[in-house]
């Protein structure tokens, strides 16, 4: 993307233009110190005046009220403020009528900004005051007064604290009267201009040190340009937090720059459009390309007939892309298309606010999309794609602090699909999108995580932890068996990415990361666990043992990884086969054993039940064994657990092998020489005699009643016999 420069052979303003501000993509509004305001449409290159200002007003600042407040959409702001030297503020409409004109500040008001709800205004000025003001005008508080000017203000993400400047340092100060402030030295010169973000949370200032600098909103310098020939003037974030330009004497910088070329066969297309491009995105074989009035999709295979339809509105700040459709986000609302141009779905949610959703924030797959909100940052609703309602339960997903990102897995049906979370102390979680009537685990998978991405067809996870480039090769392995968790992941050292790496694509066996200057580092993955992944998904087990035993000539780290997924793999599918032969290439004989046991139980039903044990649901586990009339199996596997009162509730809920919970107890209590004191053993001990041959021979009468029952399940399922066997 390059900055385009025009430069008119009359110029439409006499004197200094000291303030712009965008309506539309296609529309903005000047005012200069020859007290005229005029508009500028960049479709039709037309410019008209749309008041001339009384001639003691010199403008200084301008600032247009918010497009969206409270979710409810308007079609364009309607008011501005214009800030001017003569200490006063003004509120302008659309048609150039001063509505109202305020006396705020003692000399010059050097900058005026509306926070994101329209909701409030705050002012700073050379008398060293910043004032928040109500969206009448009205004056609501003198939040700060120092004694030096504060040449520029921004608002924080979410209203509640403001950025501004005093000589060289810059300061965070929220709203509530006893917060902590933030304050540290970002220049060695005065600072004349910051602006914050409110998608990615970053804070950009420019000052007379002739520099630019990035900074997280914890003050943490993140980025830091040369010296320039002359002092920073202006800086400003584009909306959705990608890109940021620079002002400085005589010189404009736009900082990134994008191309298309096929790789493939070195071929290079001119893509020509009749309209700006805003937005652009290549991804599963389309390139979606938006421009200020219309849509272009194209397919890689044909670059001569795009698909094109109109938009609602030409500010499309976000395109994401899955397998079978990609995502429109603009000022207006969410929407769906296929790549044929077809409307899907356009989805709500209370207080939905489109104008700080991010990449980071919102996410698609081929059935499901997710959306943190903006309301309450612990709170992501997911919402079917094809209807664009939340799912059949209507709960969202509520984590347990604030959500920074989110991100869809991409292969597989909709019933499996995960979705991972980067929290606000840099946690990674994964968790189950569809819940079926109960709550699911978020289970924490990493830490000190800042950016993370899917592979785009196998659900293989990379992510950026600490000072590390890690990849999960089987992220579901943390509810199959959370001690294999760590067998599964490659670790390499992160140094050659820079400082705060960003991932952009997994695609293939290929990470892109952009490294903190703007610059693209590529870096491949091994291509062995996505073929394990394809044979896995297509019941090919044979071929993925001989595939593990073929990456044994390679290094002995990546054939102990290769084995821990497989065997992983093979418990979520319940081949046990397989996973015997896993489990002991890894040296996990106490697990082979366990298997080998499973293997060796009489009916489906109590195989099902050791399997869930396995992975650690016991509580499925014990339902399943309810459901299929084996009591005395859940009651065993609670003893075995050591839950004794659930053991002893179940007994006396299905009056049974009372007895046996009492006798397992006594054992358990003289192993370790200790009195009962449970008062519920205590009660039953008293009625109950315990024989242990009685015992015994009650359970293997229960054994025996369940290889009998699978032998007849069995034989029916075979049509040969539908009567038990002859013992």
């Amino acid at each position: 993307m390059r900055l385009k420069t025009s430069l008119l052979k009359e110029p439409k303003h006499k004197e200094l233009v000291s303030c712009v501000g965008w309506t539309t993509a296609d529309e903005l509004y000047s005012s200069s110190d020859d007290h005229q305001i005029l508009k500028w449409n960049l479709l039709t290159n037309e410019t008209a005046q749309i008041v001339r200002l009384a001639e003691e007003i010199y403008p200084i600042d301008l600032h247009w009220f918010p497009k969206t407040t409270g979710g409810k959409k308007q079609m364009q702001a309607e008011i501005f403020v214009l800030t001017s030297t003569d200490g006063k503020f003004h509120l302008v409409s659309k048609t150039g009528r001063v509505e109202k004109s305020v006396e705020a500040h003692r000399g010059a008001v050097l900058a005026g900004r509306w926070n994101y709800e329209g909701t409030a205004l705050v002012t700073v000025g050379e008398d060293g005051q910043i004032k928040i003001w109500s969206k009448t005008g009205m004056l609501r508080s003198t939040m700060v007064q120092q004694g030096t000017p504060v040449y520029s203000v921004a608002w924080g993400p979410d209203s509640d604290k403001i950025l501004y400047t005093s000589r060289k340092q810059l300061i965070i100060k929220p709203l509530q009267p006893n917060a902590k402030i933030l304050q540290w030295k970002a220049h060695d010169g005065v600072i004349l201009k910051v602006d914050w973000n409110a998608v990615n949370d970053l804070i950009l200032s420019g000052g007379e040190d002739c520099k630019y600098k990035v900074w997280d909103s914890y003050g943490r310098l993140l980025y830091s340009a040369q010296a320039h020939d002359y002092p920073i003037t202006s800086v400003a974030w584009a909306p959705d937090g990608q890109l940021f330009a620079v002002g400085s004497f005589n010189t404009l910088r736009l900082c990134d720059k994008t191309g298309v070329r096929n790789v493939l066969n070195d071929a290079l297309d001119v893509l020509e459009f009749r309209d700006r491009v805003i937005k652009a995105s290549l991804s599963y074989g389309h390139l979606v390309v938006a421009t200020s009035l219309q849509c272009y999709v194209y397919s890689t295979k044909n670059w001569n007939t795009p698909l094109v339809f109109d938009l609602k509105e030409g500010t499309v700040s976000l395109i994401l892309q899955a397998e079978r459709h990609f995502l429109l986000l603009d000022g207006a609302g969410i929407y769906l298309y296929s790549y044929e141009g077809r409307l899907i779905s356009s989805p709500k949610f209370p207080g939905m606010r489109t104008d700080i959703l991010s990449s980071q924030t919102v996410s698609i797959s081929n059935d499901t999309i997710a959306v943190r909100d903006q309301a309450d940052d612990k709170v992501i609703y997911l919402i079917d794609a094809l209807s664009g309602k939340p799912f059949s339960d209507g709960k969202p997903l509520v984590h347990k602090i604030e959500v920074m990102e989110v991100a869809l897995d991409q292969f597989g049906s909709p019933s499996e699909r995960k979705i991972a979370i980067i929290d606000k102390n840099r946690d990674l979680y994964i968790t189950s999108v569809r819940r079926f009537g109960k709550e699911q685990k978020i289970i924490k998978i990493g830490t000190m995580v800042h950016s993370i991405a899917w592979n785009d067809k196998i659900n293989i996870l990379c992510g950026m932890q600490n000072m590390y480039f890690v990849v999960w090769y089987y992220p579901n392995t943390i509810y199959v068996d959370k001690e294999l968790l760590s067998k599964t992941v490659y670790e390499k050292d992160a140094s050659e990415f820079g400082k705060s790496p960003q991932i952009v694509n997994y695609v293939g066996n290929q990470v892109t990361v952009r490294r903190a200057d703007g610059s693209l580092i590529y870096t491949s993955i091994s291509p062995y666990p996505a073929i394990l992944h394809e044979y896995v998904s297509a019941s090919r087990w044979d071929d993925a043992v001989r595939l593990c035993r073929f990456v044994k000539t390679t290094t002995p780290e990546e054939e102990q990884t290769m084995w821990s997924c497989l065997a992983a793999m093979a418990i979520a599918h319940k081949d046990l086969m397989t996973a015997e032969v896993a489990y002991a290439a890894i040296g996990e004989i106490d697990k082979v054993q366990y298997i080998n046991l499973i293997k060796d139980l009489p009916s489906k039903e109590s195989r099902m039940a050791h399997l869930l044990l396995f992975t650690g649901n016991t509580q499925d586990a014990e339902g399943t064994l309810i459901q299929a009339g084996l009591i005395y199996q859940a009651i065993q596997v609670n003893i075995n657990l050591y839950n004794w009162d659930r053991a002893l509730e179940l007994a006396v809920k299905y009056k049974t092998h009372v007895d046996t919970v009492l006798a397992y107890r006594k054992k358990f209590l003289e192993d370790f020489q200790k009195e009962e004191s449970n008062k519920r053993f205590l009660q039953y001990a008293e009625g109950v005699e315990v024989n242990w041959e009685k015992i015994q021979a009650k359970i293997e009468m229960e054994f025996a009643k369940e290889r009998e029952r699978a032998a007849t399940v069995t034989i029916s399922s075979t049509g040969t016999r539908s009567t038990p066997l002859n013992r």
